[in-house]
């Protein structure tokens, strides 16, 4: 009951993924108790849970988005009620028609165009044959086969029209949350390794553990960008992005660059730490103390430049920009220090038996993700 409250708690103090699925929930329960009234009261339909079944199916995170499926779903559940109809006012509702019903709905409903409501064809297929049987005659056959596609559509209609009147949602801030939560996965990591590092920590098992960092930072990746799909998809007929308050979020090329770069960074990470798993714990050959030091100052600089990432704010972005800049900046002076040390301790940067040369060329290449990162943000911020 505790995390009940905590959770309602959550939803009435600020904006957020509770918030969203209680308005959703609201917003299906509206239209529902609409499409339901209309079908049942008004209507006396015979089967009037189509209706706000049709009404909560499309209702979806965005206007966009709900259109196409309410789009989507009239027509395969058009299309299945005419692959009954026309079996059925042909030959009849003989139990060796059904199985034709089956096979040529559930063929047409491979047909990529309807998307997820590929299985809504069969799925009407069978309403219509179960109501097309049990009619008395073919004019009222006729007529409650219409009557499923007519629900449909009053379904659909008040599930959009609930969905772009009331609060039509408006999901910027999805983008820069899939960035923030990419950001703290990358700046996590980049402590560990740094930690380790500074310790002389290389151990297989301790390397491993990174690399399984490395893969959820990976994940971090899809989730951003499906983020980033979330803010594009929001803004297409929604009436709110023409609100004065809305109008400096219209685009999201900002974070698409981000996105980009920081996927490219951890690409590199995860070649740095398989590399580093290579390390041979008995190297005694070389004092590359100074060198892991500098390396993790390096990884600690670029730590701060994702921290700054993990609390991305479009309100506050050219302070934010400048920052990562000045982060940038700093952190190649570190990879200098990284150049340095390595020549100072005469590590064999060109045997490839030796994880000297790999580490520096990945830092090279890190740091310069890392850089184009800093450069989108600051010429976003600009603009």
């Amino acid at each position: 009951m505790q995390r009940v409250r905590a959770w309602l708690g959550r939803a009435l103090r600020s904006s957020g993924h509770e918030r969203n699925t209680l308005l959703m929930i609201g917003k299906s329960t509206l239209a529902a108790t609409l499409a339901w009234w209309i079908a049942h009261d008004l209507m006396g339909a015979t089967s009037p849970a189509f209706a706000p079944f049709s009404a909560v199916l499309i209702m979806n995170a965005t206007v966009y988005r709900s259109v196409w499926q309410a789009l989507r779903y009239t027509l395969a559940v058009a299309t299945g009620v005419a692959v009954q109809a026309g079996l059925g006012f042909l030959i009849g509702p003989e139990l060796f028609v059904f199985p034709l019903v089956a096979v040529i709905a559930l063929a047409i409903g491979q047909w990529p165009a309807l998307g997820e409501q590929r299985s809504q064809v069969a799925t009407a297929a069978f309403f219509a044959f179960s109501t097309y049987s049990l009619a008395s005659a073919s004019g009222d056959q006729a007529v409650q086969l219409a009557q499923i596609v007519l629900l449909v559509v009053i379904g659909c209609g008040l599930g959009l029209a609930v969905n772009l009147c009331i609060a039509p949602p408006l999901r910027y801030r999805s983008a820069e949350q899939g960035i923030q939560v990419l950001g703290g996965e990358v700046e996590a990591l980049l402590d560990d390794m740094a930690e380790g590092l500074r310790d002389g920590d290389v151990t297989s098992e301790r390397t491993q553990g990174w690399m399984a960092a490395g893969e959820r930072a990976q994940r971090s990746v899809g989730q951003a960008r499906a983020g980033l799909n979330t803010a594009e998809d929001s803004l297409p007929l929604n009436p709110r992005r023409l609100l004065p308050a809305h109008r400096g979020y219209l685009t999201f090329t900002r974070y698409r660059q981000v996105i980009v770069s920081m996927e490219r960074a951890v690409y590199q990470l995860a070649s740095l730490n398989r590399s580093l798993n290579q390390w041979q714990e008995t190297e005694n050959t070389y004092s590359y103390a100074p060198f892991l030091t500098s390396y993790a100052d390096f990884l600690l600089s670029l730590r701060d430049a994702a921290e700054v990432l993990s609390e991305l704010d479009s309100d506050t972005l050219t302070d934010q920009a400048k920052e990562a800049c000045q982060l940038a900046k700093r952190a190649q002076d570190r990879l200098q220090d990284v150049l340095s040390a390595a020549q100072e301790g005469g590590l064999p940067l060109a045997d490839r038996t030796r994880p000297y040369g790999v580490l520096v060329v990945e830092a090279t290449r890190l740091m310069e993700e890392f850089q184009n990162t800093c450069d989108a943000l600051q010429t976003t911020a600009d603009s």
